[in-house]
C-alpha cells in the first residue's frame, strides 16, 4: 500500500496547522510540515534517502581532509623553510592514511555486525522450532490421554457386561478395579507411534493376554507347553499358602534358569510376606533316593521351604490310586497344573480355580504330605539304600 498523499485540487485551502508553500504570500505561520515545491499537482515530493555507503564515504573524506589541513598548517608553522610542496605532500599523505584507517576499522566491525545478525536469526529460528515442538508435545499428550480414556471405558464396559459364573465367586470390588485405568493407559502408551512390527507385536500380545483373562471367567484357562510366567506371577500374588507336588518328571527343571527365579520368588514370599511354602517330592521308585535328591531337598530347606519325600510304591494302596502329576495350589484357591504326554514331556499348562477341583487337589496333597518322610528320615533312608541293606523295589 503506497504511503504517498492523494492529489488535492489547486484551489483547496490548506488544512489548519499546515504551513503554506514557500513563496506564497500570506501563508499561515503555524508550525507544521511544509509542502515542498517541484510537483505539478502540489503534492509533496518524496525525499530521496541517501545511500549509507555514500554517507559513510563522505564522512571519511571530510575527516581525512580535516586531518590533512591540520597537518599542513602544523608543518607550515614548524618548518616554514621546508617548502610548500613537501608540506602539501605530507598533508595529502596524512589525509589518505586517515581515510584508509577509517575504512579498515569499518571493515573490522562488519564481521561483528554480521555475527550479531546471524545470532539473532538463529535465536529466532530456535524459538520457532521450540514453539512448534511444544505444540506437537501438547497434541501428542492430549491424544494419548484421550486414547487411554477410551480404552479404560472400553475395558470397564466389557467387565460390566460379563455375567457372574454359576459358582459363588466374589464380585470385583473397588480395590480390584482401581488398576484398570493404569493398565489401559500403559496399553495406550504401548500403541503410540513406533515401528510397525512393535505395534503388531503389542497388539498380538494384548489379544493373547485378553483371551486368557476372558477364559478365566470360566474358572479355567490353559496354554501349550510350560508357562513359567504364570507360575512366577502366582507365587508373587500368593497371600496365604503355596503347596506343591513335584514328580520325577520335572527333576531336571531344578537345574534350569526358570527354577532359580522360581525359588527366589518363593524365598521372597516366605521372608517378606510370611507365606508358608510346602513341597512334596513324589518318587516313582526307591532308586531315586540318592545324594542328588538329598542335596536338592537341603537347598530348598535352606530357603525355609518345608520339604518332604514320598515313594509311590511304598504308600498304602488307597494312596497309590489317584493323580500323580505335578501341581501347585496357591492360597487353596487356584491350582497350577502341568500335563505330560506318554514320553513324560510337558505339553500343556492349566490354571483351574473351580472350588471342587481345588478341594480335591488339596485333599490329595494333605494325604501324600502326611505319608511322606522328612529330611531327617530321608538322610537315614539314603544311607541305607547306598549300603544295600534296605531296598523295597529291587530291579
Amino acid at each position: 500500500m503506497s504511503t504517498a498523499q492523494s492529489p488535492q485540487p489547486e484551489d483547496t485551502a490548506p488544512l489548519p496547522g499546515a504551513g503554506g508553500a514557500p513563496g506564497h504570500e500570506g501563508g499561515p505561520a503555524v508550525p507544521g510540515p511544509t509542502r515542498p515545491p517541484g510537483t505539478p499537482d502540489g503534492t509533496p515530493a518524496r525525499p530521496r534517502a541517501q545511500s549509507p555507503d555514500r554517507t559513510e564515504w563522505t564522512r571519511r573524506l571530510l575527516t581525512g581532509l580535516t586531518v590533512g589541513l591540520t597537518v599542513w598548517g602544523v608543518a607550515a608553522l614548524l618548518s616554514p623553510q621546508g617548502g610548500a610542496l613537501r608540506q602539501l605532500a605530507a598533508a595529502a599523505l596524512c589525509a589518505a592514511a586517515t581515510v584508509a584507517l577509517q575504512y579498515l576499522l569499518a571493515r573490522d566491525r562488519e564481521p561483528d555486525e554480521q555475527a550479531l545478525r546471524t545470532q539473532s536469526v538463529l535465536a529466532e529460528t530456535a524459538a520457532t522450532v521450540r514453539d512448534g515442538l511444544e505444540r506437537h508435545d501438547d497434541d501428542l499428550r492430549t491424544g494419548l490421554a484421550r486414547h487411554a480414556e477410551d480404552i479404560r471405558q472400553l475395558v470397564e464396559s466389557r467387565l460390566a457386561q460379563q455375567a457372574p459364573p454359576p459358582e459363588s465367586y466374589p464380585p470385583l470390588d473397588r480395590v480390584r478395579t482401581d488398576g484398570v485405568p493404569e493398565l489401559a493407559k500403559r496399553f495406550a502408551e504401548a500403541l503410540a507411534p513406533g515401528p510397525s512390527i512393535l505395534y503388531t507385536f503389542v497388539r498380538l500380545e494384548m489379544q493373547r493376554v485378553v483371551g486368557h483373562m476372558a477364559a478365566l471367567t470360566t474358572m479355567s484357562v490353559e496354554c501349550h507347553g510350560e508357562n513359567h510366567d504364570w507360575m512366577l506371577t502366582l507365587t508373587h500374588a500368593a497371600e496365604r499358602s503355596v503347596d506343591a507336588i513335584s514328580t520325577s518328571v520335572d527333576r531336571e527343571f531344578w537345574n534350569s534358569e526358570p527354577a532359580s527365579r522360581y525359588l527366589d520368588a518363593q524365598r521372597e514370599a516366605i521372608e517378606e510376606h510370611g507365606v508358608p511354602v510346602r513341597r512334596l517330592f513324589l518318587l516313582a521308585s526307591a532308586r531315586e533316593l540318592d545324594d542328588r535328591l538329598l542335596r536338592l531337598c537341603d537347598e530348598q530347606k535352606a530357603l525355609h521351604i518345608e520339604v518332604r519325600v514320598a515313594v509311590l510304591p511304598e504308600l498304602p494302596p488307597h494312596l497309590q490310586r489317584g493323580t500323580t502329576d505335578d501341581f501347585i495350589v496357591y492360597d487353596e484357591e487356584v491350582s497350577f497344573e502341568i500335563e505330560q504326554d506318554l514320553r513324560d514331556v510337558n505339553v500343556r499348562t492349566r490354571l483351574i480355580a473351580r472350588r471342587d477341583h481345588v478341594q480335591d487337589r488339596m485333599k490329595r496333597f494333605r494325604e501324600l504330605w502326611d505319608a511322606g518322610m522328612s529330611i531327617r528320615e530321608l538322610e537315614v533312608r539314603v544311607d541305607d539304600e547306598e549300603d544295600g541293606t534296605w531296598m523295597v523295589d529291587r530291579a
